[in-house]
């Protein structure tokens, strides 16, 4: 079989029914210099250049290619498993009910999450939504949810405080999902996000308050380019926001990438590329680039130690181009506060606007002091993270209970 612009795909492995099915291995030409973009390359490796967007359509075909030669193959999404929601409880928050659910990815396998539900929805008019993947932390999707310390990590409660639906899930072994990396069949937990924030998509369009044409993805640090990296293979996805979340390979920490290794992120860069900037197939450039024409809006503060500024500021240089070749120049959107590692609010509410154009969405109430919260205890009380106002569901009246219905409609 034929794929990716000419290249062959080598089908290794097929599981049964209900469970991920892996297509083969993609092969795609090197590219030794991951920040030229207007050339591709065909299969003898002669270069051509990129002039018409369908010559970058080749290329974009093979940045997925050699994303996943160092993530690993992104399974085929046939013989899904049903979703499965099971609802475990319910809080009537500040301008949101917050569901705490999990929902099956694959078989054997469920992402613990939060659904939040704007409050005025109308019977049978759909809203905009939005996948919230939180930073590192042990909290995991509480974090982003109004748990945490941090007030500026708090964007999935905004965001449903503004009027839309967000899936805040878990990403494995975070918050409430226990999961060995060591006994999955995915070379990468990077993969294993990226195929599990897709799940979270199919999640979102079957609920029946959202509009399956209006979805988008936002995260800060560990959620920003998971943000990124789900954005690329899913083109359902309308708008993309990374706070904290990259920076070119060769930026990151001067070449020093270890610290993408882990078994939760790409084992790879070590074990087959040696831990060199030079070898590893793909880079943030291209990330960027095949984003395009869709919106991104990255947030890369001034003295953010982990992801350097001036990197960033190279590789937006880099795929602005691309992104002008397909008409979405002003799709193209970044900041630089002058902060560290951080999504501050004056960013945030910048981020929000452009989401709302971007979405066709009407804010239901501005970024505000209320709003945010204040981090803490108070945070976790007035946002549902302590006992009074929760409302839990037996375990035998979970699967009654899949949808949500607003209070004004029971």
């Amino acid at each position: 079989m034929r794929g990716l612009g000419g290249h062959a795909f080598l089908f290794v492995l097929i599981i049964g029914a209900g469970s991920v099915v892996w297509a083969g291995e993609p092969t795609a030409p090197d590219y030794p210099d991951h920040s030229q973009l207007f050339v591709y390359r065909d299969e003898a490796g002669r270069e051509h250049p990129v002039r018409t967007p369908q010559d970058w359509a080749i290329r974009r075909r093979h940045i997925l290619a050699n994303m996943q030669k160092a993530m690993g193959l992104l399974p085929e999404r046939t013989n899904l498993v049903p979703l499965d929601v099971q609802v475990t409880e319910r809080f009537e928050g500040d301008g949101f009910t917050r569901l705490t659910l999990s929902f099956a990815v694959e078989e054997g396998d469920r992402v613990p999450a939060f659904l939040f539900l704007p409050a005025g929805l109308k019977k049978g008019v759909r809203t905009a939504a939005m996948l919230a993947l939180h930073p590192t932390s042990p909290l995991g999707k509480k974090i982003s949810a109004g748990w945490g310390e941090e007030p500026n990590r708090n964007y999935g409660l905004e965001l449903a405080q503004r009027g839309y639906v967000v899936l805040v899930p878990d990403y494995p072994s975070f918050g409430d999902y226990k999961y060995d990396f060591d006994a999955d069949r995915y070379v990468s937990g990077t993969m294993k996000g990226i195929f599990n924030h897709m799940r979270c998509v199919d999640l979102l369009q079957s609920r029946p308050e959202v509009d399956p044409q209006r979805i988008g993805v936002i995260g800060h640090s560990l959620g920003g380019h998971n943000a990124m990296f789900v954005g690329v293979f899913d083109e359902r996805l309308q708008v993309i926001v990374s706070s904290c979340g990259w920076t070119p390979f060769h930026d990151y920490y001067k070449g020093n990438i270890a610290g993408w290794t882990s078994a939760r992120y790409m084992p790879r860069l070590r074990d087959v590329y040696g831990l060199d900037p030079n070898r590893v197939p793909f880079d943030f450039y291209e990330v960027i680039a095949a984003l395009a024409p869709r919106p991104f809006f990255s947030n890369s503060p001034l003295r953010d130690d982990n992801f350097d500024v001036g990197g960033v500021k190279k590789a937006i240089a880099v795929a602005l181009p691309i992104f002008k070749l397909l008409g979405a120049e002003d799709n193209l959107q970044m900041r630089h506060p002058d902060c560290e590692h951080d999504f501050p609010p004056d960013i945030r509410r910048e981020a929000y606007e452009f989401m709302d154009k971007i979405l066709g969405h009407t804010p239901a109430k501005p970024l505000s002091e209320k709003a945010t919260g204040t981090g803490g205890e108070r945070s976790r009380a007035e946002h549902g993270f302590a006992e009074a106002g929760v409302e839990r569901f037996p375990k035998t009246t979970i699967a009654q209970i899949p949808v949500y219905i607003p209070a004004a409609k029971r």
